[in-house]
């Protein structure tokens, strides 16, 4: 059997890809997860994603920046699936030292053990989850200077109620157009530069060490087994705990901020595929949709399928760091992998409400983080 390590394994992508690689069989599987509280909770053990894994795989609980287990773990492995991370764009931008311990550090230090391990290593590739963030606000077009990556927005112009792009050299407004792969790298949150940095080790240190390696660029991935105890990542989450219980939904700036969401389901089957596909070695891949949904037409979709009495509420808050829209490329997908999504938004949605319901929510931590990003300035408050 092929020996693969699935760093962040028990995570919500990463699970759903060991439940592929399960089923596909052929392969034995370790993985390494720090299981935080903030993901699995204080009891990690009877967690949902832990649950799903168990039994299917080799399990070490450990931090990817311990490098002796990080070594031990790679005895005898194939494929590297790098998912290990901390994931809270807003969190990003005030824990600082550990966003960059767990996303620069334990990059760096997987790449160390392999490259300690020299001779006895076996990896023959290394896929990275990555992030659309690393593109910040993603690229425009005006009608008159043609494509434009604009800057992250004006605190000045948001606290006025102005959440659009404008031209920074006539002035006109910007239209939305679809990122590809090859669209100015412009990150505007912390979490961004620490997915950044860990491609660029990737794409320096494995022709270095003679292995392969794909870089993904994940959309908004959403699905069956998302945490709903982690308030940093999430509008799904966050808005069912509170529907569930009829509270109202503050959507921030004005609602029509969207994002490109894809099923974990597509996505894990799309990185599966890539291991053994050669043309995305050396690749970095956009993995979404191609569709952008505004934040307030996810709201009513929720709303319609818990049957909830939440009040919907645009209040012009806002978030310093989150983008305004995100619709991907993925033409590149498609054409090396073959992919196409196979979920559609809103059976995706009706899937991931019916497991909600059957799941202990925890909506306490959400009035607690917007607190914490308000005290750092991270966080703005309209009323």
């Amino acid at each position: 059997m092929r020996k693969v390590l699935v760093t962040g394994g028990a995570g919500f992508i990463g699970a759903e890809i060991v439940n592929q690689l399960y089923t596909v069989g052929g392969w034995d599987i370790t993985v390494l997860d720090s299981m935080t509280e903030q993901i699995h909770g204080k009891e990690w053990m009877n967690s949902y994603l832990y649950k799903t894994i168990e039994g299917k795989c080799r399990f070490i609980k450990a931090s990817v920046c311990d490098l002796e287990t990080v070594t031990d773990g790679l005895k005898d492995i194939e494929i590297v699936l790098h998912l290990a991370a901390e994931t809270g764009t807003g969190q990003s931008m005030y824990q600082i030292n550990q966003y960059n311990e767990t996303n620069v550090m334990g990059t760096s230090n997987l790449l160390q053990a392999i490259s300690t391990m020299g001779k006895e290593s076996k990896v023959k590739k290394i896929m990275l989850a990555s992030s659309r963030s690393v593109y910040g606000e993603g690229k425009y077009e005006c009608p008159c200077c043609g494509v434009v990556y604009p800057d992250g927005r004006s605190k000045d112009k948001m606290l006025a109620g102005d959440f659009k792009f404008y031209c920074p050299k006539c002035g006109a407004e910007l239209k939305l157009v679809s990122t590809t792969e090859d669209s100015a790298i412009k990150p505007v949150s912390l979490y961004a530069y620490t997915k950044y940095a860990q491609e660029m080790m990737l794409r320096t240190m494995c022709p270095a060490m003679g292995i392969d390696f794909s870089i993904f660029r994940f959309q908004n991935v959403y699905g069956v087994g998302q945490s709903l105890k982690n308030p940093y990542t999430g509008i799904l989450s966050v808005f069912s705990a509170l529907m569930l219980e009829n509270k109202s939904i503050n959507i921030f700036e004005d609602g029509l901020e969207s994002r490109d969401f894809i099923n974990v389901k597509d996505v894990a089957s799309c990185v599966i595929k890539a291991i053994d596909e050669p043309k995305s070695n050396g690749e970095i891949i956009n993995l979404g949709s191609g569709v952008n949904t505004s934040v307030i037409e996810i709201a009513e979709i929720l709303k319609k399928h818990y049957g909830s009495s939440s009040e919907i509420k645009v209040t012009g808050d806002f978030r310093i760091g989150d983008i305004a829209h995100n619709k991907a490329d993925i033409s590149k997908a498609r054409a090396i992998l073959g992919f196409r999504p196979t979920i559609e938004l809103e059976k995706g949605l009706k899937e991931f409400c019916s497991w909600v319901v059957l799941q202990d929510k925890d909506n306490n931590g959400y009035e607690r983080s917007l607190s914490e990003m308000e005290k750092v300035g991270m966080f703005i408050r309209k009323q």
